[in-house]
């Protein structure tokens, strides 16, 4: 891809489609309904991809195992302008969060140029370990659970009490918490949002120093974009839950022993990630309405520059509804 195509910064114009997202998922906070919430964020985020001006394609989609609507992997994306961009997406990640009202769930695009995403078909699940900036080079999935605490303890100039990893929680991760705890680190477990949890080790006041543990693979890759433009690091290998799934992956020839590199996951050098909070969260506020609009608060950064734009937003839906075509002021029942 020709480097004059990417010389405006995509960021700003993927902050439209994240926000848009976001405030049709917010319509349906705390409903109960994941399905109808996901509907309602993937048809805005549609809707406003098709004016970005791009020739883009979905690689890291949001997959089948929640049996929700998607934007499916291999969908062209954007008005088939230049430039040639892979995309990845996650309407909602926390659809669980959204349904119950409940922080961190968030509104997620990330580009990069085309070619440059990792997806392993078949894999729907990784096994993580995200850092920030302090613990990159310094950490590897290679070491056990107490020697990497140690190591970016150290690196911090902490102790090992003094840090807090963030987990999923799920009964797959009983041994790992209670290898973290012996270490003498907190443990942050989180119900839903391992893209959430993977960015709050590399952004100050989260709560979180790193992320450990099993989550989906389309995370991962989201994941990875974000701490390209955050400076913070991600490692990752497949994890197939069950034996037909290894065979299936043995098969097609997938590194299962492999660890997968930040630079693995996704390879380009110009990545743009825009996240938007639904609801509340540690990284960002949650959408806000107000008689005829709302507010919302965005992440939006660029790894060539390494700039992290906090936009803060009033969107006015009458004015918005002229144009955009997208229900703001009506949510969107499920399909």
């Amino acid at each position: 891809m020709a480097s004059q195509a990417l010389d405006r910064n995509l960021a700003f114009e993927l902050a439209r489609v994240t926000e848009a997202a976001a405030m049709a998922a917010a319509r349906l906070q705390g409903r109960g309904d994941k399905n109808a919430a996901d509907y309602a964020a993937v048809e805005a985020m549609r809707h406003t991809l098709a004016s970005v001006d791009m020739d883009g394609v979905v690689v890291i989609g949001e997959g089948e195992k929640d049996e929700a609507p998607m934007l499916y992997i291999g969908e062209q994306i954007g008005n088939g302008m230049p430039p040639q961009v892979d995309v990845a997406v996650d309407p909602i990640d926390g659809t669980t969060l959204t349904s119950k009202g409940l922080p961190n769930a968030v509104s997620v695009v990330a580009l990069a140029e085309r070619g440059t995403m990792y997806y392993p078909p078949g894999i729907v699940y990784m096994e993580k370990l995200a850092v920030g900036r302090v613990g990159k080079g310094v950490v590897s999935l290679e070491l056990t659970v107490e020697q990497n605490i140690r190591a970016l303890a150290k690196a911090m100039g902490s102790a090992p009490e003094d840090l807090t990893v963030v987990v999923l929680d799920r009964p797959r991760h009983e041994s790992l918490i209670a290898e973290i705890r012996e270490t003498g680190a907190r443990v942050k477990m989180i119900s839903d949002g391992d893209v959430a949890g993977g960015i709050m080790p590399a952004l100050p006041d989260t709560g979180g120093d790193m992320l450990m543990g099993v989550g989906g693979s389309p995370e991962a890759v989201i994941t990875a974009a974000a701490l390209k433009c955050l400076g913070g690091d991600i490692q990752c290998k497949l994890w197939p839950r069950n034996d037909d799934e290894r065979e299936a992956a043995q098969r097609a020839g997938l590194p299962l022993d492999k660890v997968l590199t930040i630079d693995d996951l996704v390879k380009g050098d110009d990545v743009f990630f825009t996240l938007t909070g639904v609801t509340d969260g540690e990284l960002v506020r949650g959408v806000r309405f107000f008689g005829n609009g709302a507010r919302t608060e965005t992440l939006a950064m660029r790894s060539r520059s390494g700039t992290i734009r906090r936009i803060q937003s009033e969107h006015n839906f009458s004015k918005l509804q002229q144009y955009s075509g997208v229900p703001y002021q009506t949510a969107r029942a499920g399909g």
